[in-house]
């Protein structure tokens, strides 16, 4: 299925602006038919899977136990 500029715009959250200078600097690959961009929605699902896991991996690391220090010592 294929987007256009303002559909995929709408459906990343960003200004067409943002996404049409995405597009030039080839980080979202798009067919340009001679009017208009048309992009793969394909190319965004992997993109959505790796930032789910980005957040459960952060979320697991901030939910772990600082580990006491066995350093330390005792001044009483």
């Amino acid at each position: 299925m294929y987007l256009t500029l303002k559909e995929a715009a709408e459906y990343l959250s960003l200004s067409e602006p943002v996404v049409e200078k995405l597009i030039q600097q080839r980080r979202i690959r798009a067919i340009h038919d001679g009017e208009q961009y048309l992009i793969s929605k394909e190319q965004f699902s992997t993109h959505f899977k790796q930032l789910e896991r980005y957040k459960e991996l952060v979320e697991e690391y901030l939910s772990e136990p600082i580990p006491e220090d066995r350093d330390i010592k005792d001044e009483d």
